[in-house]
């Protein structure tokens, strides 16, 4: 596993850098993410500053960030509330 020199492009500018070659795929399509969320946007609202763009961009990554961590607690939660319900039952039945 060797390193890859790549660039980025990200509203119309390219980003050069150095990456392990098993996170360029995933890289790529963060990229090519962002800038359909850009033309989005810019397709949404008529912005066309690149600076506004990306901040909304930033700041509707984060909300959906926010959003699957929520679930990824909820859902951790209720299955360590089933594992110990099991536990439970397990641990009646056996006395």
């Amino acid at each position: 596993m060797g390193e890859l020199s790549i660039k980025i492009r990200i509203a119309d500018r390219e980003y050069p850098m150095t990456v392990p070659s098993a996170d360029e795929e995933r890289l790529r399509i963060a990229g090519r993410l962002i800038n359909e969320k850009l033309k989005v946007f810019k397709e949404t609202f008529g912005i066309d500053d690149k600076q506004d763009l990306l901040a909304m961009v930033a700041f509707d990554s984060m909300v959906e960030r926010l959003k699957s961590e929520n679930s990824s607690k909820e859902l951790t939660e209720t299955i360590e509330s089933k594992i110990t319900q099991l536990d439970t039952l397990l641990g009646a039945s056996l006395k």
